[in-house]
């Protein structure tokens, strides 16, 4: 018992890097800043093509995710080249407005949560090494179990791959920067699709996140992309806050 109290000790013990704590903050400031402009100017989504496809992977498992945890079935998982993706998941009749509307916010809302436990175990080495590694082997298995467009199929597990070789770098400043990085990106692909949030149709998948969340609470769905957008925005600030803090 003791021994595995130890254990836990040490990943929860804050021992970063000297080096991220004289310019690792205002590093990850300026790459989320840059990032969450990029993309909304044309051509933004290719010059950041990666993260893209990324942030559509934590978006549309933070809807499949939720259904599942709320006792719905998550069907499948679609991404394509374009950086669009959609969650296909089955509610059970039980269901009241606020399982639908939580699960619609979970999309745009489950990322920076993901994204801030990303930017806090990065204080930590063994959680840093264990994380990255776990986060690569889950967006492979996520492709076995769910992903089931042909682009997906190929992109998601290279993906998996490359963060779960950034695991095993022998690095702790290295390693330190790219969770915490991969932490801001998660955050601020709130921001991926602004103009998605602050729309009421979404095209071909029908209605938008926020919309669907206006159907089941009656408030508008610019209220809840507002919302969205500042929460979104007060959990990175805070993650790093508790991150950097001395």
């Amino acid at each position: 018992m003791g021994d595995r109290w130890k254990q836990l000790e040490d990943i929860f013990k804050t021992d970063a890097p000297a080096e991220m704590n004289r310019m690792g903050l205002s590093w990850l400031i300026m790459a989320g800043i840059l990032t969450a402009v990029l993309w909304q100017i044309p051509g933004g989504d290719y010059i950041l093509y990666p993260f893209t496809i990324l942030a559509t992977w934590f978006h549309e498992m933070g809807h499949g995710l939720m259904a599942l945890i709320l006792g719905g079935n998550f069907v499948k998982l679609e991404i394509f080249s374009s950086g669009s993706g959609v969650a296909t998941y089955a509610a059970p009749f039980s269901w009241s407005p606020i399982h639908r509307a939580l699960v619609a916010a979970a999309g745009p809302m489950g990322p920076p949560i993901a994204g801030a436990t990303l930017i806090l175990v990065s204080r930590n080495r063994l959680a840093t090494n264990w994380c990255l590694k776990l986060l690569g082997v889950f967006l492979i298995i996520s492709t076995i179990i769910w992903v089931r467009s042909p682009f997906g199929f190929v992109f998601i597990p290279l993906l998996g791959a490359v963060i779960f070789g950034l695991g095993l770098i022998p690095s702790p400043s290295i390693k330190g920067f790219m969770i915490q990085f991969l932490g801001v990106q998660a955050c601020v692909s709130t921001y991926h699709q602004l103009n998605y949030l602050y729309s009421y149709r979404a095209g071909p998948f029908g209605l938008s996140d926020t919309a669907q969340i206006q159907q089941e609470l009656f408030l508008p769905y610019w209220f809840w992309a507002t919302l969205m957008a500042v929460a979104s925005a007060a959990i990175l600030f805070q993650s790093l806050r508790i991150a950097y803090r001395s």
